[in-house]
């Protein structure tokens, strides 16, 4: 039987991020040594308060469906959270609890995007946000901050060339997948003059909130004038509480959209799991301490890293937040030579032209120092550097 497949998957590839992981895992398996820089989760075990509440809620029978947005419970220790963001506009009624942030993504670029509708990215992006808009029916214009050292406040001109009254949707992500970048009030309050002068809506991906270094600070832009009814806020609990199995996440917005894209909630994954909702609200009341110790450490590694490839001559863009480094290559053609990587050198890194930057390789940090040490070792021993 020959199946004729629907346009919209033929529209996408697979994801660039997983497709190394695998072949760094086919190599292992064959007994290679190898340097995975790749995966984006944290290298840092649930912290155990959360696997204990967990266990609780097990053991007191929280096995069944639940609300399809979510537990109440859940649902206003989130809006509590918001609330400390600066965010008062969200209450409970306002959240919608999903299996992974990713998922939150996926339902409102549903919700929002019609055949033909245009989504601004800010690359490089993170991978899925192009899948996505093109599932959607969506088309994608797109801004280079690469040029400008990731920093977008340097690239607003470009981007007010960009966005006109025929974009639906621009998406922000700070701190930012892959480049670590943490966007301040100049660059926020000229997105937030574009969106409003063009009536666009702004995706704020806050997924890496928690976890910014030294004086950086993330302002979600809906808390900026103008802004409270035109944001969407997505967060998670995979990064910042290294729950990236747990698969729980969300979404913030006006009501009506929380009504449309809840059809497509309650007819695909009618709703997270019980006991996994249950250990997220010991994780937003009370792991900030076990947070904070996840991120100094890397602080410390990110320090590491880059004082690593200045030593070698590499010059870097210092990432403000994430635990990704955007590493410029001698060379455009980045699947080439993160093919050389793992293979030659055994060290695993996704190439940049997925996220919209070809010339770079995006490079995770959740690693110890000793394995980052090895796999900058390895690198300039083969000569990719």
């Amino acid at each position: 039987m020959t199946f004729d497949f629907a346009a919209r998957v033929e529209r996408v590839s697979p994801s660039a991020t997983l497709a190394i992981s695998n072949k760094a895992s086919a190599l292992e398996a064959e007994g290679v040594d190898v340097v995975d820089l790749s995966v984006g989760e944290p290298d840092f075990d649930t912290p155990q308060n959360i696997k204990d509440a967990a266990e609780e809620a097990l053991e007191a029978g929280e096995t069944g469906y639940t609300p399809s947005n979510g537990i109440p419970a859940l649902r206003e220790a989130i809006a509590e959270k918001l609330h400390g963001d600066g965010l008062d506009q969200y209450g409970p009624e306002n959240v919608l609890v999903t299996p992974g942030a990713k998922q939150a993504l996926y339902e409102v670029f549903q919700a929002l995007i019609d055949d033909g509708d245009e989504v601004v990215l800010l690359d490089p992006a993170w991978v899925s946000y192009e899948a996505m808009v093109k599932l959607a029916g969506g088309s994608i214009a797109r801004l280079d901050t690469a040029q400008y050292d990731f920093r977008l406040e340097d690239a607003l001109g470009d981007l007010k060339g960009l966005v006109t009254d025929e974009t639906e949707l621009l998406v922000l992500n700070s701190p930012g997948n892959p480049h670590g970048a943490v966007y301040g009030e100049t660059a926020l309050e000229g997105v937030r003059d574009l969106a409003v002068q063009n009536d666009v809506t702004v995706i704020s991906d806050e997924i890496y909130q928690e976890i910014t270094y030294g004086d950086a600070a993330p302002t979600s832009i809906g808390t900026l004038q103008g802004m409270r009814d035109r944001t969407v806020t997505v967060n998670g609990f995979s990064k910042a509480y290294a729950m990236t199995g747990w698969r729980l996440g969300y979404f913030a917005a006006p009501e009506a959209l929380l009504d449309q894209a809840g059809k497509l909630h309650s007819h695909s994954v009618s709703c997270a799991v019980n006991f996994v909702q249950h250990a997220g609200v010991e994780a937003l009341e009370n792991t900030d301490e076990a947070v904070e110790e996840m991120v100094a450490a890397f602080e410390k590694r990110r320090d590491y890293l880059v004082d690593l490839f200045e030593r070698r001559g590499v010059d870097v863009v210092e990432p403000e937040g994430a635990f990704y480094l955007m590493l410029p290559l001698p060379t455009e053609d980045d699947h080439a030579w993160c093919e050389a990587a793992i293979e030659d050198a055994h060290v695993a890194m996704v190439p940049g032209s997925p996220f919209g930057t070809p010339g770079y390789a995006r490079i995770s940090y959740a690693n110890s120092l000793e394995r980052l040490e090895e796999a900058v070792e390895r690198l300039d021993e083969a000569d990719l550097l």
